[in-house]
Order: C-alpha cells, then structure tokens, then sequence
C-alpha cells in the first residue's frame, strides 16, 4: 500500500504544524520589578496608577455610578427578566418595525460610551415585541430588533465580541396590558450587561 500526499495536502499540513507551534508559546508574565533603596533594601513594586474616570452625563438613558460600580455592582450577572433594572436604558421601536429610529440612535450613542468606559462589561441584548402576531413572527421580529442595536453599537467602537443578541419575542412583555401604550412599551430592546 503507497501513500500519495497531495501538494495542497503537505502545504496544510506545514501550516498546521506552525500553528500550532506558535500557539504553544505563549509568553510568561514578567515579574514586577523590584526598587531598591539606598541601604540595599528591596522597597515594594510601585503599581501604575489609573488614568482619572471621565464624569459621565446623566440622562434619561444612562446613570453614573458611584464606588460601587468600581465593585461591579452596577453589572448583574444574569439575563434579564424584563423587571430587573439596567444601567443602559432600553430602547423603544415602531409597530412591525425593527429600523432604528432617531432617539434609539441617540440612545446607543451613550451605552457606546458607556461600554467604551468599562472593557470589561458584555452586553446580552434582548430583542421584545408586543403581543400582537404569532409567536413566531415575533421571535423573527425580535431578533431583527436586536441585531440592529448590535449592529449600531459595533459601528460606534464596542468590540462585536462582547455583544449578544437574543430574542424574547412577545413572551416577556414588560407592560402586561392589552391596549397601544402597553403595546408601545413591550416594542423594545432591553440590555442586560454581564462581566
């Protein structure tokens, strides 16, 4: 039995191979480095001090966050329920329509900002409707809702990879009635920011 390896094949096989080389070395995290005083005693490892936090505007949309946001407590660690508060205001559409309008924009502009200030932060965005249609329009219409938020947020600077869509569809209405405002109400995106 012979063996025959294609050109294309030994050329695959190279480039694996140099993958998987380079991922295996990975650099070692330096030590910190070490002063000393004039008797020769090692004095401790001086820590870079960060750069002063930009005051945040207040508005309808954002709230700015005293210590405890420092401690994470401005973060939840779990999805929304529609009920649980969020430091980025959600943001409202028109009936059957996923096209963001003019005070969305504005709104997404600030949780930009907002992101762009905690690196740390994940965003699970939730696309809702009203209960209007069949379950699963609204779940189609849901998600559309979500990835044009995600969409706009990514235009503005928010890495992609730390934003993810899901759709609730008319299952978790924030407004239980059964008339326009309630319907103008449950129309919206909700962000539920995670670490």
């Amino acid at each position: 039995m012979t063996f025959r390896f294609d050109r294309r094949l030994t050329g695959l096989c190279v480039t694996l191979a140099v993958v998987v080389a380079l991922g295996a070395c990975g650099g070692k995290k330096r030590p910190p480095v070490l002063a000393t005083t004039p008797g020769g005693e090692r004095a401790p490892a001086q820590t870079t001090e960060q750069p002063p936090v930009q005051p945040i505007e207040e508005g309808p949309d954002v709230r700015a966050v005293g210590r405890e946001g420092a401690a994470g407590a401005d973060i939840g660690g779990a999805a929304s329920t529609g009920s649980e508060s969020s430091p980025l205001a959600d943001i409202q559409f028109e009936l059957d329509s996923a096209a963001l309008t003019d005070q969305a924009r504005a709104t997404l502009e600030k949780h930009a900002l907002w992101l762009q200030g905690r690196r740390d932060a994940k965003v699970t965005i939730e696309g809702h409707c009203d209960e209007r249609g069949t379950v699963e329009y609204n779940l189609a219409l849901g998600e559309q809702r979500a990835r044009a938020a995600r969409d706009y947020l990514a235009s503005l600077g928010v890495a992609a990879d730390r934003l993810r869509v899901v759709s609730f569809g008319k299952e978790r209405p924030l407004d239980p009635g059964h008339d326009e405002a309630a319907w103008a109400k449950n129309r919206r995106d909700h962000f539920a920011v995670s670490r």
